[in-house]
């Protein structure tokens, strides 16, 4: 059967640049105040945290704040251990050992006594704390700051409990909550990306709770940056259907359901393709039992930007990420988003105006969507050109600015930097 007109050629929405404060005057605003992230994962390594991170880093530098950085040594600072502060991701750090996370050897836990913490944070005024991850280098950390009567908060960023499921350890399931509520009420404040993560985490005891959500970057990701060339390279025309996926090859993705998607497709469509970008556990035997599919690995940077632009149609079929930071790439990149209505897509998805949602676990009606889309490219035109408007007003600014407003507990931040955003604690009965 023909191959639906797909889009051809995208209106290109440019991206307008955020708007910061020169550092000299941002520095005065802020007097220099003094954050201290802690994370398990940061920069390069490649996961929605380490992502996040990285952009609030930025972020709170530009915004004139000292930010100061506790993690694991990575493979990275092997050749260059200052790598996070030459590259101006932070002002200092703190470097401590780490073991693999089973299951994600690639990334560590850091292991560090409180005491060493203690001595470390002791040694120069500190405002707040965030720690980012809750293994062993978050535990001391927490207890650290504690000692020394730091304000610190804790960010809820990753759904390890409902991954027992997925790696055949259920029984540690209830245990992994129970940690969770008594770690996350350690801290003053837990900070969530999504409505529907304070929901979850307000069931399991914990509280208080905020909303501090994502941006993109609108001038990284944009259409613009659709390839010819890189869709030559894989075997499509102008007008063939490419799905895409983002992210890491692992049971907790849910990566069945597009792979079904895909398959179901090629039925209509036999010169539909894949391509999935990212890598895990899962790519040996998908890359066995799937020969059609495109498997580019990790992508970064510019090419990671072409990668999304040069597709039609982005699957987000997770049913465990606590936001999905992928969604926004690929809204500000020009595609149509098909995802549950969960997590990233609830916040920011409009059901068949900026993208298409699914209520979770209807497999079916994904499958559907997605072959709805080749069907009918007009709408998929139509919401892809919304997906990248909607994108253009998610920028990252003023989520750094709620952060530190939500981190400090200080109602200055606001009126210093002009955020008019009242919905501090999110309330969920």
């Amino acid at each position: 059967m023909k191959t639906p007109a797909h889009l051809t050629a995208f209106s290109r929405l440019p991206a307008r640049p955020e708007r910061s404060l020169p550092l000299a005057k941002a520095a005065w605003l802020t007097q220099r105040r003094h954050i201290v992230i802690v994370s398990e994962t940061f920069a390069p390594e490649v996961n929605g945290v380490a992502h996040t991170l990285l952009q609030l880093c930025r972020g709170l530098l530009a915004q004139g704040y000292r930010v100061s950085l506790i993690r694991p040594l990575q493979a990275a600072d092997k050749q260059t251990p200052t790598h996070a502060v030459d590259q101006g991701w932070c002002h200092d750090q703190l470097l401590v050992p780490g073991m693999p996370l089973p299951g994600y050897h690639s990334l560590h836990f850091g292991i560090a006594r409180s005491s060493r913490l203690r001595r470390w944070l002791a040694e120069q005024p500190v405002d707040a704390v965030y720690v980012a991850t809750q293994g062993p280098l978050g535990l001391a950390a927490v207890r650290a700051a504690k000692a020394l009567h730091i304000r610190v908060c804790s960010g809820f960023h990753t759904n390890f409990h409902n991954y027992t499921h997925y790696y055949r350890v259920g029984f540690l399931d209830a245990w992994l909550r129970r940690y969770c509520r008594w770690f996350h009420n350690q801290t003053a404040l837990t900070l969530v990306p999504s409505r529907q993560s304070a929901v979850q985490l307000d069931a399991m005891g914990i509280g208080p709770c905020a909303l501090w959500s994502r941006g993109v970057d609108c001038q990284a990701f944009d259409p613009g940056h659709r390839d010819s060339g890189l869709r030559a390279e894989w075997g499509v025309a102008a007008e063939t259907p490419v799905l895409l996926y983002v992210g890491r090859l692992a049971a907790e993705k849910n990566l069945p359901l597009a792979l079904r998607s895909y398959t179901a497709l090629k039925r209509r469509y036999p010169d539909a393709r894949l391509v999935l970008v990212g890598d895990g556990p899962l790519r040996s035997e998908l890359t066995r039992n799937y020969p059609d599919v495109i498997f580019a690995g990790v992508q970064r940077g510019q090419a990671l930007a072409r990668y999304y632009a040069s597709a039609d149609i982005f699957l987000f079929p997770s049913l465990t990420d606590t936001f999905g930071n992928v969604v926004l790439e690929a809204m500000a990149s020009g595609l149509t988003v098909v995802a549950y209505d969960m997590a990233a897509a609830r916040e920011h998805l409009r059901q068949a105006q900026n993208g298409l949602t699914l209520p979770a676990g209807d497999e079916q009606g994904f499958v559907m969507a997605v072959e709805r889309l080749c069907r009918e490219p007009q709408l998929c035109q139509r919401l892809r050109q919304q997906a990248r408007r909607d994108a253009l007003t998610l920028g990252w600014s003023q989520q750094i600015r709620r952060f530190a407003q939500l981190l400090l507990n200080s109602s200055q931040e606001v009126s210093r930097h002009g955020d008019k955003s009242r919905d501090t604690l999110v309330r969920t009965g």
